[in-house]
């Protein structure tokens, strides 16, 4: 089993759930972060004054997956995530020991 989390552009979250709700993954985890990575923010002008936004507003995926179909999430949130401009996100994959569903007590790929 696997941790899939995708740190995205917020407007890309509909097209990223939507592609992985048509390979079967089950359900997903949303959090609003902020953060930069090469673009490393950028400036805007409020009332005049020029300022430096450093953190940018980005949506933080999570998904747990079976490892037989790990190579399609990262495919499917790549594609749906790409606009093909600076600051599109990351994609990083973490090992998972043990998942337990608490409601019913079910262990392993079965609590997925």
């Amino acid at each position: 089993m696997k941790m899939v989390a995708a740190v995205i552009k917020p407007f890309k979250l509909d097209d990223v759930r939507e592609a992985l709700s048509e390979i079967g993954v089950q359900g997903i985890t949303v959090t609003e972060v902020k953060g930069f990575g090469r673009q490393k923010g950028h400036t805007e002008l409020y009332r005049g004054a020029e300022y430096v936004v450093d953190f940018l507003p980005k949506i933080k995926v999570e998904a747990a997956v079976s490892e037989d179909i790990l190579d399609q999430v990262i495919e499917a949130i790549s594609k749906a995530a790409n606009t093909g401009k600076i600051g599109d996100g990351k994609i990083f994959v973490y090992g998972l020991e043990q998942v337990m569903r608490i409601r019913t007590g079910e262990i392993g790929k079965d609590a997925l």
